[in-house]
């Protein structure tokens, strides 16, 4: 008998389709009602609270009540990892005879992975940040050097604050469009956030994608030398 983690269970609860999607609709942070789920999944109200009481079960979702309502999140930051990792396998797969859409592509350029930057930008980043010495990869994690510290200070994230959170510090991240790694963990999200402040990004309300302003664009390159494509 093999010892450690039930992953068949939890594998089990992913792979059902509406399950799935459900789980998806949460990976940009909301949080969303039954109601909202059921519709997202195709399935029925009395279907889709089965589903999520499974799921609650098993510790992948969180309920937030507000008055008569209540509200599903992911668990946390790894139920989202997860997913995204899982996407990356699935992208293995035999192609599905369907036009790549505009949507597909803002989203493969930048989206958000639960509160942190993914997809083509994020994994420039993180080149750059490799390239400047900032960075450096571990099997799990990044490692940030003095160097980067001092430049994310400058940037406006203080690095060492976010080190005694309770989570992930700097997670690698599997990025499931470009199969490359992304800055996870409390790490990404600060990084995030700071752009959004900084307006360099918007994010949309209903999806993942996200949009890089023009000053964006500018502060990217002139701060830490990150060219995009137009």
């Amino acid at each position: 008998m093999v010892e450690g983690p039930y992953i068949a269970e939890a594998a089990a609860l992913i792979g059902d389709p509406a399950r799935a999607n459900m789980l998806s609709a949460l990976m940009d942070g909301r949080a969303l009602t039954a109601t909202e789920l059921a519709h997202v999944a195709g399935v029925t109200p009395q279907t889709a609270s089965g589903h999520l009481a499974k799921l609650k079960e098993a510790n992948m979702l969180a309920v937030e009540r507000q008055g008569r309502h209540r509200y599903f999140r992911l668990a946390g930051p790894e139920i989202a990892q997860a997913i995204e990792a899982i996407s990356v396998v699935a992208q293995q797969g035999a192609p599905r005879h369907r036009p790549t859409g505009p949507r597909d592509e803002a989203m493969r350029f930048a989206r958000t992975c639960y509160d942190h930057l993914a997809g083509q930008v994020a994994v420039a980043v993180v080149e750059r940040f490799v390239e400047l010495a900032y960075l450096t990869e571990g099997e799990s994690d990044f490692e940030v050097s003095d160097r980067g510290i001092a430049a994310l200070k400058d940037f406006g994230v203080e690095v060492e604050s976010l080190r005694g959170k309770r989570r992930a510090f700097a997670r690698r991240c599997l990025d499931w469009s470009e199969r490359r790694a992304h800055i996870g963990g409390a790490l990404g999200a600060a990084f995030l956030a700071r752009c959004e402040a900084k307006g360099w990004l918007k994010t949309k309300t209903g999806s993942r994608s996200v949009t890089i302003t023009d000053a964006g664009r500018k502060g990217l390159s002139k701060s830490f030398g990150v060219v995009l494509p137009a």
